[in-house]
């Protein structure tokens, strides 16, 4: 009984998310895929070496998989699609760190980490929107809606991104030469916005390691009894 509902709870989620039969191969794939970036981004501290590799090779099938005419255009297609493309940013940062530029290599793999959890958290605020609210949100959980929301946090963390890349620049620039003048006043202002960013980050990923953990517990309850009763 406790391999029965883990399993049932989780196919029921993600078959009201895409609006495909479970019972199809490619949506045990998915699955698996979102579990693994769960795990990667809200459950590990950190990403080793194995869990990254695992995550580009499940993220490159991704993006194929949903190429697929079997998956239907849904909002959460949308959000996973871009959780496949962050990692993008994870090749790229290998490809840096190997011709010597580590400092962007580091800021591409802070994006790729702060994209992923956001994009996770989008997807369980879903599957909540779903399970408890389905006619109510049903106007709001749009594909146009999905896009939208996907390139909007793509640019904020990209904002992010050159925040930090122009602090590290005009760090490196006051270390040969003292600043003066509008130089020196702009690396007073990214100091400063870099050391408050840092927090802000850190804080914000526990908010949003706690609200998954809730929203999965809301839902794993509110389906076992459901699961409890087609077992009979």
């Amino acid at each position: 009984m406790q391999k029965t509902i883990p399993a049932c709870f989780f196919q029921q989620i993600y078959s009201s998310l895409t609006g495909i039969s479970m019972e199809r191969d490619h949506m045990k794939d998915l699955r698996r895929y979102l579990a693994l970036k769960y795990i990667q981004y809200l459950v590990l501290s950190s990403s080793n070496a194995v869990s990254t590799l695992l995550g580009l090779l499940g993220s490159a099938y991704t993006m194929i998989l949903l190429q697929s005419a079997r998956v239907s255009s849904k909002s959460t297609a949308v959000l996973i699609s871009s959780l496949a493309q962050a990692d993008t940013l994870v090749l790229l940062s290998l490809v840096l760190g190997g011709v010597g530029v580590p400092s962007l290599a580091r800021v591409l793999l802070v994006a790729n980490a702060h994209l992923s959890c956001v994009l996770l958290s989008c997807v369980a605020l879903e599957a909540y929107l779903i399970t408890f609210l389905p006619s109510e949100s049903r106007p709001h959980r749009t594909v146009s809606n999905a896009r939208l929301l996907s390139r909007g946090i793509w640019v904020l963390v990209a904002a992010e991104c050159a925040l930090l890349l122009l602090d590290e620049q005009l760090r490196a620039s006051a270390a040969s030469a003292p600043c003066s003048g509008a130089l020196g006043l702009l690396l007073q202002l990214s100091s400063t916005a870099t050391a408050l960013l840092q927090p802000l980050s850190y804080t914000l990923g526990i908010l949003l390691r706690i609200a998954n953990v809730y929203i999965y517990y809301k839902i794993f309850f509110s389906m076992s009894p459901r699961s409890r009763l087609k077992s009979k």
